[in-house]
């Protein structure tokens, strides 16, 4: 059990209730980091429906208010289950508080033409490359709690608060604590990193994630558990709120998953 199978991890509660815990682990400033708290979801998600075979395929969590360090429990509907494709909602509460929905959607694999126009970016191996993800620039005390549970390359995009000219940002990635990389996984991946805009202005600002959709494309070999390449793009930031699109692939280019959110952006200090 790594730190990431324990603190994602959920506990039938009856039918259709599960119990989790959010640890402070994964903080980023005054909450819990948005790819965390989903992939707590997911976990709750895939033991509702039960079956291997049905693997995410999307998920679209809408984050109402912050959560505490602590228990939660997590509601699961099965809103339809059909010979290949089950759909589900979920809600996520603290006591009477209700912090996320979202809905999904798990299947099997569907016959189809198969082909892929989004190649990896050409970047140096993660062996070549620093392992200060945020820079020389941001101070240890500025870089958030939950850093310390990913291992990060900075291959891509303008050093943070730069105010550089695009707003991109991306390099290697993987678990502090080494599993195989799964759907729940993937899911946290796609916020795990400084967001792309923060290359793109100067002066520090906050990311508070608004809705998060992720649609996982294809799994790693099983037993995957060692870097993927990550990369964040924002094209468009307006009236305190900014997208963000995120790819994730395998080493060997394989893309595994795309998600895009939209944050809100509450000045800091």
């Amino acid at each position: 059990m790594t730190r990431f199978d324990t603190d994602t991890g959920v506990t039938p509660a009856g039918p259709g209730r599960y119990r989790a815990r959010i640890d402070d682990g994964w903080w980023i400033t005054a909450g819990p980091n948005g790819g965390y708290v989903a992939a707590i979801v997911v976990r709750a998600l895939e033991h509702a429906v039960g079956d291997p075979s049905r693997s995410l395929r999307s998920l679209t969590v809408h984050y109402l208010a912050r959560p505490e360090a602590g228990p939660a429990e997590i509601e699961v509907t099965v809103e339809r289950a059909g010979r290949s494709l089950s759909s589900l909602s979920a809600r996520l509460y603290q006591g009477q508080r209700l912090l996320a929905t979202a809905l999904a959607a798990m299947s099997t694999p569907r016959p189809g033409p198969e082909f892929g126009d989004a190649p990896m970016p050409q970047v140096p191996p993660p062996e070549e490359l620093p392992g200060r993800p945020f820079g020389d620039d941001v101070p240890p005390t500025a870089v958030p709690a939950m850093a310390a549970r990913y291992e990060q390359r900075w291959a891509l995009g303008p050093p943070p608060f730069s105010g550089g000219d695009e707003a991109l940002a991306g390099g290697w990635i993987r678990l502090a604590e080494r599993r195989p990389v799964d759907a729940a996984v993937l899911v946290a991946f796609t916020d795990a990193w400084m967001p792309a805009m923060f290359g793109r202005v100067r002066g520090r600002w906050g990311f508070t994630t608004v809705d998060l959709t992720v649609h996982v494309r294809s799994l790693p070999p099983a037993g995957w558990d060692g870097w993927c390449f990550a990369r964040y793009r924002s094209v468009m930031s307006a009236e305190g709120f900014c997208e963000e699109d995120a790819e994730i692939w395998s080493a060997d280019g394989q893309l595994l998953a795309q998600s895009r959110q939209l944050a809100a952006l509450p000045p800091v200090g």
